[in-house]
């Protein structure tokens, strides 16, 4: 099936408008495309509790930092069309920048709490106020029921949750589990950059991770389970931006026996950094 294709903000409405009528309930999968399976993965969840789907591909310049990949950010239109359909999604919808940010624009979603968890935010500080920003835009925008997001990112989905339920957004945020590689490698956009011996390197971060979480679920204390997960790292020829135990709902340190955890780790492959975490 081949998705409708919507450019303009019109012609989204009008489109959403006719769902509406219809008494269809709808999921947004917001992404920056460079499809792969893990972002098809959220379609068809969508499609599993929804009647439609759409998918918007922006590759969003506020989420970048000047001396970031913007410009070298993998984009494939005709390709991600393709498998967004054998994905099923309904339509999508490609703005350009400057129909999502008009000149004059001066709005931006201001945060704290996961946001200020001293993580991606500490590295990449206009990070997540770019991101809210276009989550808050997209979901006003296409006014959809269900918006679907990968735990891969998982501060960005634990800001998102949060964004939405402050702002008092009518969209509920869906967490779908990580897609990964038959051998653990999470699927990201920029696993496209890894060299063949990066490659193969790559899939120590989720060996160690896993590694660790055993070793808090024997009793070890989080902070030291992390630490030696981030030595092995290290040793293996990461350089490291974090590996830490967090709890999983606010991303606060643990402080509390019993409480829910999240190991989250951000570390350099060659030029290539990667990201990713595990449940404890």
């Amino acid at each position: 099936m081949k998705p409708k294709t919507l450019r303009t903000l019109p012609d989204l409405r009008r489109e959403m408008a006719a769902w509406r009528d219809k008494g269809l309930r709808y999921a947004v999968v917001p992404t920056m495309g460079a499809i792969h399976e893990g972002h098809m993965q959220l379609v068809r969840e969508g499609l599993r509790r929804a009647d439609r789907v759409i998918t918007t591909i922006f590759v969003n310049p506020k989420q970048f930092a000047a001396h970031e990949d913007l410009d070298k950010y993998p984009r494939d239109e005709p390709g991600d069309l393709l498998k967004l359909g054998k994905a099923g999604s309904n339509a999508v919808y490609l703005p350009r920048p400057d129909d999502i940010y008009p000149p004059g624009f001066s709005t931006s979603v201001s945060l704290t709490g996961p946001a200020r968890a001293g993580l991606e935010d500490r590295f990449r500080p206009h990070f997540f106020t770019g991101v809210a920003t276009i989550v808050a835009k997209l979901l006003v925008q296409t006014g959809a029921d269900l918006a679907m997001f990968g735990e891969k990112d998982y501060q960005q989905l634990r800001v998102v949750t949060r964004m939405a339920r402050d702002l008092d957004l009518p969209t509920e945020v869906i967490g779908i589990p990580t897609v990964r590689e038959d051998d653990g490698l999470a699927m990201s956009s920029r696993n496209v950059y890894l060299s063949f011996a990066e490659r193969r390197r790559a899939t120590a971060i989720f060996q160690n991770l896993n590694l660790a979480a055993e070793a808090i679920r024997n009793g070890r204390v989080p902070s030291q389970a992390a630490a030696q997960a981030a030595r092995r790292l290290r040793d293996q020829g990461f350089k490291i931006d974090y590996v830490t135990a967090r709890n999983a709902e606010t991303l606060a340190r643990p402080s509390i026996p019993g409480e829910r955890l999240r190991l989250l780790a951000a570390a350099w492959n060659g030029k290539t950094r990667l990201i990713d975490n595990i449940a404890v």
